[in-house]
């Protein structure tokens, strides 16, 4: 019966014991009851809010597409990522579609409002990519009656969102919309994402213009930005750290747990943590 519910450990004393007045030269073998697991089989959670991801990060440099636009008059132009982010500091804003409402009347508008106050940061271009076609692009602008604070592109056949995973697939509603972009504001330099702020769809909670400024601020100072002072900024960041810090702390304490209840057999009794409270 003690066979059958008895579980032996060996482990080295030099990982138990600092104290030289205890001299034990071989490896220690114990044998002890086991104990109940007191603590949860899943990892540890710090955060309720789901977790936002896409195959971009920050740190990631942009896969290269082409995107396009018409211009004043109405021919046919074509821009690269890497033209847009090469050597320059770039902001890139997607929507999940154009004469949408909230688009139309927020998260465009925020931006076209704060180009000037971007662009005294140091950003070269702010532009807002959208899964639409030109004559749609152009008909947006010209409705909103954007100049050339924002400069509106078109990844029609949506390449370059499924290349960064952002796609929103809209199939099931009823009013038509397919698989668009997932909306997002995100500050690149030389190609390289710097800051992104990624919604979860077509929410818009962190990609405002007002966010990404603020974002700017806290990560390179109240001035322009700068190569010198860039630190790595992430909304989502907590949400990704979640799962990993939560299983590395709870094997930590697991393992504390299973040497303490090992030291209670070695000198009689048990770890007053341990014990059951009376009374």
């Amino acid at each position: 019966m003690a066979a059958a519910t008895a579980s032996t450990a060996s482990f080295s004393s030099a990982h138990l014991f600092h104290s030289s007045s205890l001299n034990l030269k071989q490896p220690l073998s114990l044998s002890f009851p086991n104990h109940r697991r007191r603590f949860p089989s899943h990892p540890l959670r710090f955060s309720a809010a789901p977790k936002i991801s896409a195959i971009i990060s920050v740190g990631d440099k942009l896969p290269d597409a082409t995107l396009s636009y018409l211009d004043a008059s109405d021919e046919l132009q074509t821009v690269s990522i890497a033209d847009l982010t090469a050597n320059k500091k770039a902001i890139l804003v997607a929507v999940p579609g154009a004469f949408t409402p909230t688009c139309s009347q927020k998260h465009l508008p925020g931006f076209v409002e704060k180009a000037a106050e971007f662009r005294a940061k140091g950003v070269d271009t702010v532009a807002c990519v959208s899964v639409n076609d030109t004559f749609v692009m152009k008909a947006w602008k010209a409705d909103l009656k954007i100049g050339e604070e924002v400069l509106l592109l078109s990844d029609g056949n949506g390449d370059f969102t499924r290349a960064i995973g952002c796609e929103l697939d809209l199939s099931d509603k009823p009013i038509g919309l397919g698989v668009r972009s997932r909306r997002y504001a995100m500050f690149v330099e030389d190609g390289v994402v710097k800051v992104l702020n990624l919604e979860d769809g077509g929410a818009f909670n962190v990609s405002s213009a007002e966010d990404l400024l603020k974002a700017l601020c806290i990560a390179f100072g109240d001035g322009a930005v700068s190569n010198a002072s860039f630190r790595v900024l992430e909304f989502d960041v907590f949400h990704k750290l979640d799962n990993e810090i939560g299983s590395k702390m709870q094997s930590c304490v697991e393992l504390c747990y299973e040497h303490w209840m090992k030291l209670a057999k070695v000198f009689g009794g048990t770890p007053g943590f341990c014990r059951r409270r009376k009374g």
